[in-house]
Order: C-alpha cells, then structure tokens, then sequence
C-alpha cells in the first residue's frame, strides 16, 4: 500500500471491526485513551505557540489507533519501548499526562528532572521504556528486557514500535534477528505512516509489504488497518498470545497516516496537495471509531460528548499540577550523567567542600 498516493474515497464512511471480545467497559477505556492523546497533542501544541516549550513539540495526530490499540493488549507485567507518536500507549502503561507535561515543560517533577522533552524517560514498574533518537534500537532494548526475563523465568511480552524508515536500519535488523533466534516473546510494530521523516516509503524500501520482512527472520508476520483501534487489538492480542505461548517473536505492519510534520517545525512542504485533508476527512482513526460505537448502539452521542469534556477537564487538571511545579535547581543536570558514590578525596576537598 503506497501511502504517499491519494487513495479513491471510500463507497461509506470507515467504522471499526465489528467482531471482537471486546466489552462496554473496554470501549469505554479505549475511546477515553484516544481522546487523551488527540487533546494532549492539541495542548501542547498551544503550549508551544505560547513559548512555554522551547525544544519540539511531537504529534500523533492520525496514528492513535495503533499505539492504543497494541498497548491495550498487553498485561501490566509486560513492557513497552514506544516512539514518539505512540504518546498513547504511554497512557495505556499508566504514565500520567502530569509527567509528560512536566518534561515538555522543564520541571523538576519530570521523571527525567526537566533534562530532555516528551517522554524520553523510563519508568521499569509500569513497563515503560522511554525512546531514544537511534531509531530502530529499541528492538535491541526490548530483546535485552525479555532476554533477561527468559534468564528469570518470567512470563513477559514486550512491544517495540519503530517507523517503517526504521527497518531500513541495521539496529533493527541485528535486534529482531537476535529476538528470533532466541524465541524470545517480543512484539515489534512497524507503523507504516507513508514517511520516513520527509522521505516517502517507496524511495526507502522496495518492499511491497513490511510484514513480508517477517519470513526472512523466520517469525510471525501480520498485518493491521492501523486507524482501526479494535482491528489493532485484535490483532495485539493475537500476537501476544502467540509470544506468550513460546512460539517467538512476532512482526506486525500497521498500515496508518501521520497528519502532522515530524514535529511542529516540520510544515510537510513535501506532501503532495490534498493528501493530508483527505485522511482527515475519510480516514480518521477517532471518528472511525465514534461511528462505531454509536452505529452498535454502545454508546450515544451524548455519552460520548461527555467523556470527551471529562477529557478536557482532566488534562488541564494535569496541566495545571505540571506548571505549577518548580524548575529544577541546576546541580541536577549532573546528576546520573557519572557515579559519584566514590568521589577522589582530592576532588572532594576542593569542589564539594568549599
């Protein structure tokens, strides 16, 4: 599927999958998390243009469905190494927007105490991983994580998600190949968004299908409408099944659309005309799955409204503990970077003691 062509408009609006072992409860948590990550972008994004985040600003705008929808299939023992548009499964790991903002925002309540922007910051209680700007070294992360699980004789999936410009790499080649030798339980999704940054997919890769990259490491390959947040799932679910099982590592190719730049300096003057509005109007992730909650009758219009103005209130809740925060004292920003628990008595003397 060549994402940088403009598709014909679909015969009927897109829904969502309607078989699924999905319950109320799980549609109501699922849409509650979209509406958390599309608000979340929208705020920062006005935090940006109102000078109070002075690095980038990373969207996920268009691609909800995936990081949610995967994310949601895993347990709370299993752990994820997200990218960062998968601002979503952050929130379905349990990681507070509080947190998040604080790190956009340079505080010190920032897990990373205000020293580098978005998620970049790990929290190994929930799962979570943070990214790092090696794309395609987080498969090698996850393996190393489920390796030593394997060592422990625990029983953990983990999802590494990595671009489809991340493939083309040799961290991803030598980290998933390693993972399928091993047999080891991980999970890598390849979102195909149409670009590796501003390079569209058929200029970067001859492949047809990313998951056809699958049969050459010898592991499950599968294929999901990526806008399709129970599709998503499903799928997940199906994958971390498999992996939990003992039969290895599994490839799934998400096949979605990145409505924003790489960040919010990028203006995506290499898209062709049109191409953006269209996914907007015929292929958006939240409105597929707004229409079909209220076409099976799960929930109204009304219903959804209000979790959408839960949403909001919530998010500047967030905001508000996040700017509120003190900035953090500049001592800190040597901290972690070397072990000081021996310090030279020498040195001590004359730089700590004076």
């Amino acid at each position: 599927m060549n994402l940088s062509v403009r598709l014909k408009k679909p015969e009927k609006p897109l829904s969502c999958t309607k078989e699924t072992s999905l319950k109320k409860e799980d549609f109501a948590k699922l849409y509650r998390f979209l509406k958390i990550t599309r608000m979340f972008d929208e705020i920062t994004v006005r935090l940006k243009r109102q000078a109070k985040i002075t690095g980038g600003v990373f969207s996920s705008l268009g691609q909800e469905a995936t990081a949610v929808g995967t994310c949601y299939a895993l347990e709370e023992r299993d752990f994820i190494a997200p990218l960062i548009r998968d601002i979503g499964a952050c929130f379905v790991k349990g990681i507070l927007p509080r947190e998040i903002f604080a790190s956009y925002l340079g505080r010190a309540t920032s897990p990373n105490r205000g020293t580098d922007l978005q998620f970049h910051f790990a929290d190994l209680k929930k799962g979570f991983i943070g990214p790092i700007s090696h794309l395609g070294d987080m498969v090698s992360v996850m393996a190393g994580v489920l390796l030593a699980s394997k060592m422990r004789r625990e029983d953990r999936v983990a999802i590494a998600y990595v671009g489809e410009g991340a493939t083309s790499t040799g961290a991803f080649h030598e980290g998933i190949n390693f993972a399928a030798v091993q047999k080891l339980p991980l999970i890598v999704v390849v979102e195909n968004n149409g670009y590796a940054y501003s390079t569209p997919t058929h200029k970067q890769c001859a492949a047809k299908h990313f998951v056809d990259k699958a049969v050459g490491y010898g592991i499950l390959g599968l294929q999901v409408d990526g806008n399709d947040v129970v599709a998503c799932y499903e799928t997940a679910k199906k994958a971390v099944e498999y992996a939990r099982s003992g039969n290895g590592s599994v490839l799934i190719e998400a096949i979605t659309y990145r409505r924003k730049g790489h960040a919010e300096h990028d203006n995506q003057s290499y898209v062709p005309p049109g191409e953006i509005e269209w996914w907007a109007e015929h292929n958006d992730p939240i409105k597929r799955f707004e229409l079909f909650l209220t076409e099976e009758n799960i929930f109204s219009k009304e219903e959804l409204l209000q979790i959408e103005k839960d949403v909001a209130e919530y998010l500047e809740e967030e905001l508000t503990i996040a700017e509120s925060a003190p900035s953090p004292e500049p001592i800190t920003a040597a901290y972690d970077v070397f072990d000081n628990s021996i310090v030279p008595p020498a040195f001590k003397k004359k730089f700590l003691e004076s």
